[in-house]
């Protein structure tokens, strides 16, 4: 049985963690820059895994956000 808590497996596939990955990425950011690369990372991890095409929708609406902000601030 998965422990669903602490690795729950749409999280584990591979040989890198997602949480991993995501410190990784977002390194450096702050604020709403670096939860929405790290919420959008995880969608885009689990997409295939978990809930497929609403993940995927989820992972555009932060990088879209994301993108927003960016142009905002110029």
């Amino acid at each position: 049985m998965s422990d669903m808590v602490n690795n729950p497996p749409h999280y584990t596939a591979g040989k890198v963690e997602c949480i991993d990955a995501i410190d990784a990425a977002t390194t450096g950011l702050t604020g709403s820059e670096a939860y929405c690369t790290g919420a959008a990372l995880k969608y885009l991890w689990r997409w295939k895994r978990k809930n497929g095409l609403e993940d995927l929708k989820k992972a555009q609406w932060y990088i879209n956000r994301l993108i927003q902000e960016q142009e905002d601030a110029t």
